[in-house]
């Protein structure tokens, strides 16, 4: 079978890159080779959170493999059949993101026949990914409309640098997947949110949680937010709250941040709410990160699925280069007032193994 070459600096020269080729070709049974893994980043090749998600996702589908070690600039991938095992343990190490690693696995749910549990440590809220409260109301319901069977369970957060963060991650098997089509301005439904601390005092989390309310009533948004506060010797003291919106085209905008130490319990709120203040006056239905997200499902599922954003980033771009590269669909991009069209073209299919 013909290898597919996929060039790891091309675009924003990230992670994303390998989480995706890595993923698709895991669902379509296809080897791939990623050079130049990370190039564009301070520390280039495989570092630990990518190494433990591509050997995790080797041990699932029985995969052969060459280059899988740390600081690796080139890594083989040629996928198997998915292993019988239906329950796994993964630690990360510290504070790995546990969102960027589930983004990994997820579409493994597209291949399998039977459900798989893995429990996964590492961390939950960190930076430079989705905090754990986006990917289970934001993520999951937005793939669920194509008919992905994910299912997440929060035993315990974990942030930098510590990180001990514990998540259940379910796979259903989802093998007739759903063409999507999120277009148009969304009607607010309702506004929601959760606003935690852990190791630190309940009025940080409230702090925030109360600045953001305010800052939405006053646009015409008020919002329902719960506050949750914990204590954990295992982990490290952090915060964060993240929003989203239930609107009439589903859940499929949201916004956060992160406490960081010197930083405001105040601004944390506000800056979550400012957040999602200009992408509800943008008026498009998805928000850019989700939109990045949806690529490989949406390289996936038959016929045209389309959807609209406010910004076209650079790794939501750099993700339909490498969703075209395994799948053979055609992807376009289409500025509108406001944003921009992402669609998968409908006479475009999946390239034959």
């Amino acid at each position: 079978m013909q290898v597919l070459e996929v060039d790891g600096s091309i675009g924003e020269g990230g992670g994303q890159i390998l989480r995706t080729a890595l993923g698709l070709s895991a669902v379509l049974g296809k080897p791939v080779r990623i050079r130049n893994i990370r190039r564009n980043r301070p520390n280039p090749g495989l570092a630990p959170q990518h190494l433990r998600a591509a050997e995790t996702l080797a041990m699932l589908v029985r995969a052969e493999t060459r280059g899988l070690s740390l600081g690796s600039k080139e890594l083989f991938f040629s996928p198997r059949q998915p292993v019988e095992k239906n329950f796994f343990d993964v630690n990360i190490g510290t504070a790995g993101s546990i969102s960027l690693f589930i983004q990994t696995v997820a579409p493994l749910s597209m291949v399998i026949d039977s459900e798989k549990r893995l429990r996964v440590v590492g961390g939950t809220d960190v930076r430079w990914s989705p905090p754990f409260d986006y990917l289970r109301n934001v993520f999951l319901p937005a793939v669920g409309g194509f008919g992905v069977g994910l299912f997440l369970k929060l035993l315990r957060r974990g942030h930098y640098p510590k990180g001990g963060g514990l998540v259940e991650l379910t796979l259903k098997p989802s093998k007739n997947l759903r063409t999507i089509k999120i277009v148009g301005k969304p009607k607010v439904l309702g506004v929601f949110g959760v606003s935690h601390c852990v190791n630190l005092p309940r009025h940080v989390a409230e702090r925030q949680a109360l600045v953001a309310t305010k800052k939405l009533e006053e646009e015409g948004y008020p919002p329902r937010i719960d506050v949750e506060a914990a204590n954990n010797p295992m982990t490290s003291p952090g915060s964060g709250i993240v929003l989203w919106v239930a609107t009439d085209k589903g859940v499929t905008i949201g916004s956060s941040s992160l406490g960081e130490k010197g930083k405001p319990a105040e601004r944390v709120g506000e800056e979550a709410a400012a957040k999602l203040i200009n992408l509800l006056e943008a008026g498009k239905p998805v928000d850019p990160h989700l939109a990045d997200q949806l690529i490989p499902y949406m390289a996936l599922a038959p016929g045209c699925s389309v959807v609209e954003t406010t910004t076209l980033t650079k790794h939501t771009q750099t993700n339909m280069v490498v969703a075209e590269q395994l799948t053979g669909r055609r992807f376009t991009s289409e500025q509108c007032e406001r944003g921009f069209l992402i669609r998968v073209e409908n006479n475009s299919r999946i390239r034959e193994g």
